[in-house]
């Protein structure tokens, strides 16, 4: 009797196998299934979508408070509310240094754009060591005051201040120890926006700029049918290396290793650095106006810092360093310290 049923049963399988109907419920109950998670996902990369490394909105609500939106993904809404818990007690460990009023102020918006870069996203902040974290930007001076003793005498005593430091280089070396690593140079332009852009949110201190400069004569770095060599577009996408969530700051152009690299416009080059975990070798020229180019992953730097350039003078040669997966050219362009999409500025 079990071998008919058998047969029975494998021919009722291949009949709704090979029935459109079937499949068509199958496909209706597997999206009803994960249109929630599909949902969440297009939420984070629309929120994500700010156009820079770090959104407009975290950063006014982070630092600026205010209710977050609902269509916020619960995961990223989080990141923000533990954000604005260790900016209240960032600035209890600000108060705790006792800066005495000759001494000026510690931007705590500096201190906190700088945490923001560090540790926005991660996966605890549990264990970090605020006090610690502030008094990386502060430094500490044996000092004397004259203490009236109780019979009427005066005594020098020695004591401890914490004076503000203004030399940023020395803050980050600070950091880098205590954090036991060094901070990258993206971490630290990172923290510059940031702390640009909660200034600008309230009005005081530096602020972005609105005005857009002229674009007039920017050229593609790597010829004319730019076009057809990009292989990944401005905007979120999935880190190709770790697989996560990332908003990619430029376009990627396919290219040989040895490719020359040519200036996308007049300017002076205003930084050559190296940067193993993110851009790789890498050069920014300056525009003015607050115009930016930054070109990435780079396997030799021709030009120099401080060096001005014309618009095509061949400045580098394109190749796989940083964090890149194949021999390529990373393109920025930057207005105002905020990366616009490059193919709004090409010709």
């Amino acid at each position: 009797m079990a071998a008919p049923a058998v047969a029975l049963a494998v021919k009722a399988a291949v009949a709704a196998a090979t029935d459109k109907r079937t499949w068509k419920v199958i496909a209706v109950t597997i999206t009803a299934v994960l249109m929630p998670f599909i949902l969440a996902v297009l939420l984070l990369m629309s929120f994500l979508s700010g156009g820079a490394a770090h959104n407009n909105d975290a950063v006014n609500l982070a630092f600026h408070g205010g209710t977050i939106s609902s269509d916020v993904p619960s995961e990223y809404r989080q990141h923000i509310e533990e954000m604005q818990d260790a900016f209240s007690q960032l600035d209890d460990a600000i108060a705790q240094l006792h800066i005495e009023s000759g001494d000026g102020s510690l931007d705590s918006t500096r201190v906190k754009a700088v945490f923001y870069s560090l540790y926005f996203g991660a996966d605890s902040l549990q264990g970090v060591d605020y006090d610690s974290f502030a008094g990386c930007f502060a430094k500490t001076e044996t000092r004397t005051r004259t203490v009236q003793n109780p019979d009427g005498t005066h005594t020098e005593q020695s004591y401890d201040a914490a004076v503000p430091l203004t030399d940023l280089n020395q803050v980050f070396k600070n950091l880098d120890r205590l954090l036991g690593r060094t901070v990258t140079d993206d971490e630290k332009s990172n923290a510059d926006e940031i702390h640009q852009r909660a200034l600008g949110e309230t009005g005081t201190g530096l602020t972005v700029s609105s005005q857009v400069p002229s674009t007039a004569g920017l050229i593609s770095p790597v010829g004319s049918n730019w076009r057809a060599l990009v292989t990944s577009e401005f905007g979120p996408r999935i880190d190709p290396i770790n697989g996560k969530a990332t908003v990619h700051t430029g376009i990627d152009l396919g290219v040989p290793t040895g490719t020359q690299v040519h200036a996308a416009k007049d300017g002076t080059v205003s930084k050559i650095a190296w940067d193993p975990d993110g851009y790789g070798n890498y050069l920014i020229i300056g525009h003015g106006g607050g115009l930016v180019t930054l070109y990435g992953h780079c396997s030799q730097i021709i030009a120099h810092a401080g060096q001005a350039v014309k618009a095509g003078d061949v400045v580098a040669l394109s190749g796989n360093t940083g964090h890149s997966t194949g021999s390529h050219l990373h393109f920025e362009v930057r207005i105002g310290g905020k990366a616009v999409n490059p193919r709004g500025y090409l010709p």
